[in-house]
């Protein structure tokens, strides 16, 4: 399902590298981009295959997982409105290093390689915004192997549901985290059994940090929470 509209109009645009690019650049990359709609579970791209173009989330919530050698996915990340996906590969020229895949109905633009690489030719802003975007995602990939490395899984389950809502945010009622995953998702992206898993959220729904309410999680109590995930001084 195609959903084209314009760049200018999209209300993800600057909440991505597009944000600063001039009417005409906009114009270029809106006018080559193809929208498409992906029902929940679909798979945008496929870890190991080559990227022909880059991929950024129009609205919708998008996990990045990849296969391990005992057959169990790993989700390295998340992804929001006006994130770009797979864009390392893509601008490598490297097989993707992950799968893409939609928790929720997700809109994702597909823009053509010589389409984005003429606009980064031409655009000092982009190379900036790109430049700026692999630096946040390498802090983020030290944050999270230092954390699987140094914390105690306590510790893991914790930061994982603050990671939830600085990503997401809150529904309406301002504690209830804007994401739904299984509790094999949260493992998945803790790096634990999922037995493991559901121990400790007992637990902290029991000490009033959240409350669980089927795949809903309400946070409670934040500071205890970032105290447990050891992010207070």
């Amino acid at each position: 399902m195609s959903d084209h509209l314009p760049c200018k109009d999209c209300n993800s645009k600057c909440n991505s590298v597009f944000c600063d690019l001039t009417h005409d650049e906009i114009k270029k990359i809106s006018d080559t981009k193809r929208c498409i709609t992906y029902s929940k579970g679909q798979t945008i791209f496929i870890e190991n295959t080559n990227p022909v173009g880059l991929f950024c989330v129009k609205h919708g919530k998008i996990k990045l997982t990849k296969n391990q050698e005992n057959g169990r996915d790993q989700i390295f990340r998340f992804a929001k409105d006006g994130d770009l996906l797979g864009f390392r590969s893509f601008l490598s020229n490297q097989p993707y290093a992950v799968s893409a895949v939609t928790l929720e109905e997700s809109t994702v633009c597909y823009i053509p390689k010589e389409s984005f690489y003429d606009t980064i030719k031409k655009s000092e802003n982009l190379t900036g915004s790109l430049f700026s975007k692999l630096n946040d995602d390498l802090n983020f990939a030290e944050d999270r192997l230092s954390t699987i490395s140094n914390k105690s899984l306590r510790e893991r389950v914790a930061e994982a549901l603050i990671i939830f809502e600085k990503t997401y945010g809150f529904l309406e009622d301002g504690k209830t985290i804007n994401l739904l995953l299984s509790r094999d998702e949260i493992a998945q992206f803790i790096g634990t059994a999922t037995e493991s898993l559901i121990r400790f959220l007992s637990e902290f729904d029991k000490d009033g940090i959240i409350e669980l309410t089927g795949k809903k999680i309400k946070i409670l109590d934040l500071k205890k929470l970032e105290k447990t995930a050891n992010l207070l001084d």
